[in-house]
C-alpha cells in the first residue's frame, strides 16, 4: 500500500472508499462526498484495479491508497482502517465506490455516534426512512444473518449486511489489526467488535438501489447460511482477543 501522509483535518473524519474497477462511478462518488461532507477527508483504496479508478480518484483530489493486487473488500477496508489508525483519525466512515451510498446520510451516522457514544454505527435501509426495498431472497438472507447476530450479541439489527458504517477510534484501532476478509464481511465485523465489549448502534439512512447483489439470488441465500455458520464458529471459539491497538484512545501513546 502506498504510504500517503494525512492532510490537516480538525474534525479528523476519514471516509474510506474501497474501489475495484469503479472508474465509471468514482468521480460521482467523490463529488457527492465533497458536496455533503466537505470537511471530511476521502481515502480511495484502489484494490488492484485494472481500469483508471486510481487516476480518476487522484484527479478528484482524493487520497489514493494503491494495493498491489486485488485483496477483496475485506482487505481493502483493513488497509483503509490501518491508514486511519496510523494518521490519528477519530472517525472512519465506510462508503461504497459504486454509488449506492449517499453522502448526505453520513451526518445521520455521525449524529448517532455523538448521541449514543457507540463505537460502531450501522446505517440501516430498513428502519422506515426512504423507500429502499429488498427482494424476497435478499431479505431472507439478511434476516437469517440478523437472527444469528442477535443470538450471539443480544443486539437486534434491522440491516446487518449494510456496509454503510461509521467507526470510532477504538473500532478503528481494532479493525487496523483484525478485519474479516470474506464476502459479506460486515456482519462478522459487527460480531468481532461486539465481542470486544464495544457498543454497536444502528440508525436509519437512505440509500440508492444497488444494480446487483449476489445475496439476492438463491446462491446468495446459501452463502448467507455460510456466513451464519462463520458467525457461530467465531462466537464459540472466541478467537480474537483484544488487540493492543484497541485500547481506549486516551491511553494510546500515539
Amino acid at each position: 500500500m502506498t504510504n500517503v501522509p494525512a492532510p490537516n483535518n480538525p474534525q479528523r473524519v476519514l471516509v474510506v472508499v474501497p474501489a475495484y474497477n469503479e472508474a465509471a462511478s468514482i468521480r460521482k462518488v467523490i463529488a457527492d462526498l465533497r458536496a455533503h461532507v466537505p470537511d471530511a477527508h476521502v481515502a480511495v483504496v484502489d484494490d488492484g484495479s485494472t481500469d483508471d479508478t486510481g487516476t480518476v480518484a487522484t484527479e478528484m483530489g482524493a487520497t489514493v491508497l494503491e494495493l498491489p493486487f486485488n485483496l477483496g473488500i475485506g482487505g481493502a477496508l483493513q488497509a483503509g482502517y490501518l491508514y486511519a489508525y496510523e494518521n490519528g483519525y477519530e472517525v472512519a466512515v465506510q462508503f461504497d465506490g459504486d454509488g449506492q451510498h449517499r453522502a448526505d446520510q453520513i451526518g445521520a451516522l455521525l449524529g448517532e455516534m455523538d448521541r449514543s457514544g457507540a463505537d460502531l454505527v450501522i446505517g440501516s435501509r430498513l428502519m422506515g426512512k426512504g423507500d429502499y426495498r429488498f427482494p424476497l431472497l435478499r431479505r431472507l438472507g439478511s434476516w437469517l444473518i440478523g437472527a444469528v447476530t442477535f443470538l450471539v450479541t443480544r443486539r437486534r439489527l434491522t440491516d446487518p449486511t449494510s456496509g454503510f458504517r461509521a467507526t470510532g477510534r477504538r473500532a478503528i484501532a481494532f479493525f487496523a489489526n483484525y478485519y474479516p476478509h470474506a464476502y459479506l464481511e460486515s456482519p462478522e465485523a459487527t460480531l468481532w467488535v461486539a465481542k470486544q465489549g464495544m457498543r454497536v448502534a444502528e440508525t436509519a439512512v437512505e440509500m440508492r438501489m444497488a444494480d446487483h447483489s449476489s445475496i439476492g439470488n438463491l446462491s446468495g441465500v446459501f452463502h448467507a447460511l455460510r456466513v451464519c455458520l462463520a458467525l457461530l464458529i467465531d462466537a464459540i471459539e472466541g478467537r480474537f482477543p483484544e488487540s493492543p491497538r484497541a485500547r481506549d484512545p486516551k491511553e494510546d501513546p500515539t
